[in-house]
């Protein structure tokens, strides 16, 4: 079956005055199918008409936006796929927090840095060159602060059931991170990430340099990472979801078959197939019916 599905979330069913605001603001309707998946609640809306491309399905989702506030949305192309892989952002994303931010607070210029750090996640600086001076600021800091850091990092609300939902489905997981690899691999093993690419803070004598080890995890790098995990489980791209939150994501989303905003910079939200504005990261478990 061709054409599109709308699919709306909230914590709360949905009641059949909003239902019918959703079925009013995309037209035809040929399903409409009521769902509760994982505390979350939702209604998929399979609409008939020619599928938009990937823009008029993110103008779709605004404008449903308007006419149903409050709920968390996301447009998908028919026929459906199930997800066999997802790739995810690992700062602010996966976790709750920017790590950069955290060490440079625990270092004494969290202010400044955490001030870089969203100029930079909302596309208004050059993310390899602000980084490269952010973690300028952290030299001197003891390696041990990374160990501690990693030992206790938080993780964003729904993150661990959505993984271990959708990984005992048999969903691959990958981390693609501008962040740090000491966090990823701690993520890693906590949750069973089957890939993890970041960038690695040089240490000696027991403590930072400043400098980054090799070249840095790029927007331009994450989505080659999509594309080469894409051809190596040997999956179309409708199989394949990325989840982000900040302008360095765009091109990871749009390399995957579909895109996920968690708690989107307005660079993000603006193309992406989902945004989770509202809720927690079962949403995207949610979003893609597994």
């Amino acid at each position: 079956m061709t054409g599109y599905q709308l699919i709306a979330v909230a914590d709360a069913p949905i009641d059949p005055t909003t239902t019918a605001a959703l079925a009013r603001a995309v037209g035809a309707v040929a399903a409409l199918q009521p769902f509760e998946l994982d505390g979350q609640h939702g209604v998929a809306l399979t609409c008939p008409a020619d599928a938009p491309d990937r823009a008029g399905a993110v103008a779709l989702r605004h404008a449903v936006a308007v006419a149903a506030p409050g709920l968390d949305l996301a447009v998908r192309v028919r026929p459906l796929a199930a997800p066999a892989l997802i790739v995810m952002d690992m700062d602010s994303t996966i976790l709750a927090i920017e790590v950069i931010d955290e060490l440079a607070r625990r270092h004494g210029v969290g202010a400044e840095v955490a001030a870089v750090t969203e100029r930079a996640m909302r596309g208004e600086l050059d993310f390899e060159a602000s980084l490269r001076a952010r973690v300028h600021k952290l030299a001197g800091l003891p390696a041990r602060v990374l160990d501690e850091l990693a030992a206790d990092l938080p993780l964003s609300p729904g993150m661990a059931p959505m993984i271990a939902a959708l990984r005992a489905r048999g969903v691959v997981f990958a981390i693609a991170s501008g962040g740090f690899t000491f966090a990823a691999e701690a993520l890693t093993a906590q949750l069973g990430f089957a890939h993890a690419h970041a960038n690695t803070l040089e240490v000696r004598a027991g403590a930072l340099t400043g400098l980054v080890v090799g070249p840095v995890v790029t927007a331009e790098r994450k989505a080659a990472l999509v594309a080469e995990l894409t051809a190596r489980y040997q999956l179309t791209a409708a199989q394949v979801v990325a989840v982000g939150d900040g302008a360095n994501d765009r091109l990871m989303l749009a390399q995957a078959g579909f895109g996920v905003a968690y708690r989107g910079k307005p660079a993000l939200a603006a193309i992406a197939d989902a945004a989770i504005v509202h809720g927690d990261l079962r949403r995207v478990r949610a979003f893609v019916g597994a």
